[in-house]
């Protein structure tokens, strides 16, 4: 099993951290997601992981890596949240 980490922005409460983990789960090779919701800090275990799947689908949800923030960016993080806090 290998980690990567990614550093992230838009990170509010447990309804991101509930969108983040469910779809990131959904990707190849992933077995293991865990997040600090302080730092951001993302970390997956697995084998075989994309990273540019995973950078793909963070911007996507609206999660995109430090210093890579847009309104668009937040504005997608604030449905997401929505999102996760409805299916938790």
């Amino acid at each position: 099993m290998k980690t990567q980490e990614f550093f992230v922005e838009n990170i509010k409460c447990g309804g991101c951290l509930s969108t983040i983990k469910t779809s990131l789960m959904g990707l190849a090779g992933v077995k293991s997601v865990d997040i600090d919701l302080e730092t951001e800090h993302i970390t997956l275990t697995g084998s075989h992981i994309n990273r540019e799947e995973v950078i793909q689908k963070l911007n996507f949800l609206g999660y995109p890596e430090k210093c890579n923030n847009s309104l668009l960016s937040q504005a997608k993080s604030y449905v997401s949240c929505a999102v996760g806090k409805m299916s938790s």
